[in-house]
């Protein structure tokens, strides 16, 4: 397939698309507040999923079984990624407190589902995704959009894209630093962040060892990278197919991964926990079934990869004149 270099992302003068629909459909189905809330038995996913982590680390490290290195990697892909991946999703709904009424709770949930992360980064990940709801494409405020030279440097190389998919948790913690937004990158709760996550890797690593250790890191590159999963991060924004902007997932990863697809709902009533974002399209199925959609994150990995018109550069900007205010309701909580 020929492959035109692209050199800028598309752009729009238009608001984003979510907060008009909301609108809408809170007109049209009053009834959709009553699935806004919190869900408290995430907090069970996530030490269900922290503890299996520590548990494979653990195993890898015995003696007694004697796992040779192959299976480091094995695990990771096949067990590892699915567990980390979810942590992002529980760390995600605590940072829209969606978990529990009391903030400080959510962020101590969301610290307790980032220690199989390996690196500390629930806290200031609440700092920056919210501004990507606000100010969805705009470049000094949504540390979800590339950077323009990781956009050229990339382009729609299928080498390059694979490497850019690898290395996709380096790229994220690069973003930030190019914000405009007055946002303090450290507080006591960063502080806490990264003094429980530190203390807890060090345990890892002077009690289990290199395997242990080598199966969390590889766990979390393969859950946000060069993975099925990573294709995550093409479905939820970038621009497979036309201008539409943002296009949610109805795939059986779902199941494992908390509807995490669900990208429009989420969007659009940010107030809804995760367990009832399936409700949400079932309820405004005449606006969302006719959204172009994705059915399988590996279909699109292998798009993305080979197809030379999808390159870093398909995402939709904007400037942020183009914001405006939603309904209170549906604003993160």
């Amino acid at each position: 397939m020929s492959r035109q270099k692209l050199s800028s992302f598309q752009w729009s003068h238009e608001q984003d698309p979510h907060k008009s629909r909301t609108r809408e459909i809170i007109t049209e189905h009053p009834e959709i507040r009553t699935l806004m809330g919190r869900n408290p038995y995430t907090i069970l996913v996530i030490l269900l999923a922290v503890g299996l982590q520590v548990a494979i680390a653990i195993l890898l490290s015995s003696r007694v079984y004697d796992l040779s290195w192959i299976w480091v990697f094995v695990l990771a892909y096949l067990v590892g990624a699915f567990c980390c991946h979810t942590l992002f999703v529980c760390v995600h709904e605590a940072t829209h407190n969606l978990i529990f009424k009391n903030k400080t709770l959510n962020i101590i949930a969301g610290i307790t589902a980032n220690l199989a992360q390996v690196f500390p980064s629930s806290v200031s990940f609440a700092k920056y995704h919210i501004k990507h709801h606000a100010y969805q494409g705009v470049e000094a405020l949504d540390a979800d959009m590339p950077n323009r030279w990781e956009a050229k440097l990339i382009n729609n190389s299928t080498f390059g894209k694979a490497i850019w998919l690898l290395l996709y948790p380096v790229f994220q913690m690069i973003r930030p630093l190019r914000l405009t937004a007055d946002i303090k990158i450290f507080d006591v709760w960063t502080v806490v962040n990264w003094i429980v996550q530190f203390a807890f890797m060090g345990a890892i690593i002077y009690f289990f060892g290199a395997k242990a250790t080598v199966y969390l890191i590889a766990s979390f590159f393969f859950s946000i990278g060069l993975h099925p999963l990573g294709a995550r991060w093409i479905q939820e924004h970038f621009l497979t197919h036309g201008d539409q902007e943002t296009k949610s997932y109805y795939g059986p990863m779902n199941i494992v991964n908390l509807n995490v697809g669900y990208h429009n709902e989420h969007h659009d009533f940010p107030s809804v926990p995760w367990n009832q974002l399936p409700k949400v399209r079932k309820i405004a199925g005449n606006y969302y079934n006719t959204l172009g959609y994705h059915t399988s994150y590996v279909v699109l990995l292998f798009q993305f990869l080979f197809d030379g018109n999808i390159s870093v550069y398909s995402r939709m900007a904007r400037d942020k004149k183009s914001k405006k205010t939603a309904p209170a309701a549906e604003q993160a909580s």
